[in-house]
């Protein structure tokens, strides 16, 4: 049985869907910009959630939101629209900075080998269900308007602060000097934001007579509504939506639909490089396409972060993706072995037993202990096909045979150092090196296997 650590509970659940089809919502990426290694660690857990819950039975019906409209730089109600801020910076409209970091975003998704998502859904094709929301608050008595929006008022929601087990009284006295007039409650938020007269904001649509656009927190509750229903079986995201976003859906629901918002809810903490906090002041923002200039592939980037566990604070260095590219590579090479039929790795390995992967990963998605398992044992090409669809590793999606061209050259140079010669030998193995193949030879004959 799956075991996950709900946050709304501090604990360890048996997780139990509410029906046949699990139905789970991620906070997806606001695409002004090119997502950094640090932004796909979320995805690559939460496919990993996915595919464990596959694993073990279940159906699953999963989609993941793309903001491109609403979410500002402070991450609360004030700043600019991170779009507007993106389209400024590269002379494009705010259209055309969305298209083209969504194409971005999901080439890095593809890229990590992760999951479709059944339905990707875009914030501004939600428009008019977000308005439709807004009006259900506003009937039942949860906001109120101001000079710049139309404000959630916290104080009629009285679960407001259990989520996040906020402080509300403490960031009260905290904001007195910074606190607007017009907010009745410090926490209170905007679900739908004017656009002042005068202010470039492209994106825009009319409500109560005046331009202006949803807030950020609001199209993950429409959407939720309109794609899946509540409540849902489980919400992911990462640790810093905790406090503001998630808790603020939380209360969008409750006041527009009288409904929970989620049963089960997840959440991965963040990564820092080289002990440091991803900034774009320290230089540290990789992304994937940074790791492939220095030889790395999203892959071994993924084989590294599940190498962890996705509640614990990583720290990634180049090395330790070293190691996890050496780990990809043995694993691979260990397949293709399999494959040949050559004698096991390791004759002392213990017999694997994939239901010991499983147990390990329906425990709260132990990844790491479950790459334990895989080490110490030895598998055969039905296990191997297991592992692959848990982990999404592509170990075997190109096959563990080579190809005609590659088999030919083995068969030359076995032929040629028959014959002593010794020099053409070398260059068909230098030959096959370029092609990512070495030769190991044998008693039995030669063994090849990858070098990248």
């Amino acid at each position: 049985m799956l075991k996950i650590y709900n946050t709304a509970s501090r604990k360890i659940e048996e997780f139990k869907p509410l029906n046949d089809i699990v139905r789970i919502y991620t906070c997806g990426p606001t695409v002004y910009n090119y997502a950094h290694i640090g932004n796909m660690t979320a995805y690559i857990y939460w496919d990993f959630l996915v595919r464990a819950l596959k694993m073990n039975g279940f159906k699953v019906k999963r989609v993941l939101n793309l903001t491109d409209v609403g979410h500002l730089v402070s991450d609360a109600d004030e700043g600019e629209d991170k779009l507007e801020k993106g389209a400024k910076r590269e002379g494009k409209s705010v259209y055309e900075i969305a298209d083209y970091y969504i194409e971005a975003f999901m080439k890095d998704y593809r890229a990590l080998e992760l999951l479709e998502p059944d339905v990707l859904a875009r914030a501004t094709d939600y428009i008019k269900e977000d308005i439709e929301a807004v009006d259900k608050m506003t009937a039942n008595g949860f906001t109120y308007e101001t000079a710049d929006g139309v404000y959630y008022d916290t104080s009629k929601f009285a679960g407001y602060a259990d989520f996040a087990k906020l402080d509300l009284k403490g960031l009260q006295a905290g904001a007195r000097i910074e606190f607007s007039g017009e907010k009745r409650n410090v926490s209170d938020f905007a679900v739908w934001k004017f656009i002042k007269p005068g202010e470039n904001h492209e994106m825009r649509w009319d409500y109560l007579g005046r331009p202006g656009y949803p807030g950020w927190h609001l199209e993950c509750a429409t959407i939720i509504h309109e794609e899946l229903g509540e409540p849902i079986d489980i919400h992911t995201g990462g640790i810093d939506h905790i406090p503001i976003h998630h808790t603020n859906e939380i209360a969008e629901c409750y006041a527009a639909y009288g409904k929970a918002l989620s049963r089960y809810w997840m959440h991965c903490d963040f990564i820092t490089i080289d002990g440091e906090k991803i900034s774009k002041s320290l230089g540290n923002t990789y992304s994937l396409a940074d790791l492939a200039e220095r030889g790395f592939s999203p892959l071994d980037y993924k084989m590294w972060v599940l190498s962890g566990h996705y509640q614990g604070t990583r720290n990634f260095t180049f090395e330790s993706l070293e190691g996890a590219r050496a780990r990809r590579l043995n694993w691979r090479n260990r397949i293709a072995e399999c494959y040949q039929k050559n004698e096991a790795r390791n004759n002392n390995a213990k017999k694997f037993n994939f239901d010991e992967v499983l147990a390990a990963v329906n425990n709260n998605l132990g990844s790491p202990e479950a790459f334990a398992i895989i080490n110490e044992s030895t598998l055969m090409m039905d296990d191997w096909k297991k592992v692959d669809e848990l982990f999404g590793l592509r170990l075997m999606a190109d096959s563990p045979d080579i190809d005609d061209e590659v088999r030919k050259l083995i068969n030359e140079r076995q032929k040629v150092r028959e014959r002593k010669d010794y020099a053409e030998s070398d260059r068909l193995r230098d030959l096959l090196a370029k092609k990512g193949i070495a030769v190991k030879d044998t008693a039995s004959g030669s063994v090849w296997h990858y070098v990248e």
